[in-house]
Parts: structure tokens; sequence; C-alpha cells
């Protein structure tokens, strides 16, 4: 089933391998540039079904680091376009992953603000609570981001709602302790938000949205409190990617392969919207496993991707699968084996 392809909306997927965000910390002043080219690129080249770019910050203040991926401005637009063409060359579908950290910002020269004033822990300052004005235009950056993704080709977009990161600060209830309607509604930010990417997205390309579907802590959202809040903005995202965590910084939980497809699972089932699982699935036959038995309907590989840019051609000769290598890499097929 790895290999098999998916419709999304007008999309087809020659695969279900989805090459997972992942920062760089290449950038310059937010700019892609000829690293990031040579990144994405291999992994088309790979094979790799759909790519997605990088957290890719919607204003300066939302980059985890300075040198974070930007789409704040025009500017940035033609060297991101010179990545989705040539990835396209290859058969891949590539998107952009639209985020703001939040509290989690580590830019000193920038102001780091949170639906709440609470500090993500004694090495980041207390943020400053965002306003209502100033939530609004946050939504309204998230947009103009989605629009510039377009005008650059992006064949979609993910908004990243996970990892403690802003979105996920509205959603969960450790983090937000605000008593306005971004507190009452703790959906109501994401709400604003995706509702404002498919204003300035065309409605025939999907949209992603990236959470965490446990957050490892006793007070924060879990499975079933994520789901409740998702089905309120349901008919806003087509495609639903699991991750987990990242919220606080004294998670205790185990990683081992596969360790996160009980929550895309459990999602699947809940909010029955066409998932991503991901976490440490660079087994092929584990990444199939998952497929077969339902538990997702992609497999996101990040680490896996890293060491190996041509881990999906890997992965078909490990499974016994015949698919087209581009051009003179033919000539190795069948020596990984």
């Amino acid at each position: 089933m790895l290999f098999e392809s998916l419709k999304i909306k007008n999309l087809k997927s020659k695969n279900r391998v989805v090459m997972a965000p992942m920062c760089q910390y290449m950038a310059v002043d937010g700019m892609a540039n000829d690293y990031h080219f040579v990144h994405y690129v291999a992994r088309a080249i790979g094979q790799v079904g759909i790519i997605v770019v990088e957290a890719t910050a919607v204003e300066p203040r939302g980059r985890i680091s300075i040198n974070d991926l930007g789409l704040w401005d025009d500017k940035f637009i033609e060297p991101l376009s010179k990545i989705v063409k040539e990835c396209k060359r290859y058969g891949s579908l590539i998107g952009i992953q639209l985020a703001h950290v939040g509290r989690k910002s580590r830019i000193k020269t920038e102001e780091i603000v949170a639906p709440s004033p609470l500090a993500f822990n004694d090495d980041f300052p207390t943020p400053k609570e965002l306003t209502e004005a100033e939530i609004v235009e946050i939504v309204n950056k998230f947009g103009k981001a989605a629009r510039r993704a377009e005008q650059a080709g992006f064949d979609f977009v993910e908004i990243h709602a996970a990892h403690g990161y802003l979105i996920n600060e509205f959603l969960s209830p450790i983090t937000n302790k605000r008593t306005d309607g971004y507190g009452t509604d703790r959906a109501l930010f994401l709400k604003q938000v995706l509702g404002n990417v498919k204003k300035n997205f065309p409605n025939d390309k999907p949209v992603f949205l990236r959470v965490s579907g446990e957050e490892y802590h006793p007070k924060g959202n879990t499975q079933e409190s994520l789901a409740e809040l998702l089905l309120n903005v349901g008919d806003l995202y087509d495609v639903l990617h699991v991750s987990s965590g990242g919220l606080y910084d004294k998670e205790n939980y185990e990683v081992y392969p596969g360790y996160q497809v009980e929550y895309a699972q459990k999602l699947k089932k809940l909010i029955r919207k066409p998932t991503i699982a991901v976490g440490r699935l660079e087994n092929p036959s584990l990444a199939n496993k998952t497929l077969i038995d339902k538990q997702a309907d992609f497999i996101a590989i990040a680490r896996g991707l890293l060491s190996n840019p041509h881990w999906t051609m890997y992965a078909a000769e490990q499974l016994g699968v015949n698919i087209d290598w581009p051009g003179v890499y033919e000539r190795a097929k069948g020596i990984c084996t």
C-alpha cells in the first residue's frame, strides 16, 4: 500500500510517502537559498510522493530562530517557486507548512507573544498576551502567506497547530488561560486562521493541518478532547497530520518505532479525515503495515529521509515493488535489497 496512489481533492499522489516538515535553520533573513533547493529537490529525485516544506513563519516574530524560512513578504516567493518547479519535475506534490511559534521563539530582538503570559520554561521570556486586535492581525498574516504560497505554485499548504507553537497554545488548556472568546472556545483562533487561509488559497487545492495528538500532560489535550475541538473546523481542512508533544519541557514518554501511530489511528477514527502518521516509521515493513492496518492513509518520514534522500526507492526495493527511478538512477536498481 505504501506505493499506491491516493487522490486528495484534485491532487493525486504517486505513493503514500510524505517528507515530514523538518526545520533546517539555513535561511538568511527568511529567504530560501541554494541549500533548500538541493535539500528538497534531492528528495523529489528520490521519489517522495508528497513533500512538506519546513515550518515557514507568517511574521518575523513567528520564527523559532533567525535562520527559519519566512513568507511574510512577496520577496520570498521567487526562490520558493524555483524549488516548487523542480520538485514537480520529478513527480512530487509539494506544499509548505505555515507557522507561528508563539512563546517558543528564541529570537531575542523580537517581541514574544502568546495567548496567555506563560513562559515555556525558565530559559524563555514571559510572552506578551495577545490582544484581540493583534490576534486578528496574525490571522490575516496566515491568509496573506497562503496567497503567496499559491503564487509560488505550491500544491497545498499545511497549517502548523502542533508542538507547542502558537495555534497549539490556543488549543491547549495548559497554555490558554484567556477569559474572552478565544478562551471559552479554544478552537476559535484555529478556525479563524483556517478560514482566512481558505479565502486566500484555491478551493481545489487541499489544506493540511498538523496537530499534537497527545500533549503528555495530565491536564493537556487527549485525542478525544482534541477531536472535539477539531470537529468545529472540520470543513476548513482536508488532511490531518498527527504528531505529538512540544507543549511543555517536562514531557515523559518513550520513543520507539511507530510510537505516535496510535494517536493518528484514534484521530482518524474520531475525525474521519485522511490522516498522516509520523514518528520513527523509517522501517519500510512497519510503514507499509501501518497503512494495511488502516491506522493512517499516509506515512511521513523525517529522520529516515535526512539519512537517505532516496529512502522511497530503497523502501520499494525492500518491499519488492517496482517503481520508476529517475534517469540513470535506474542502473542502481536491485543493489539495495
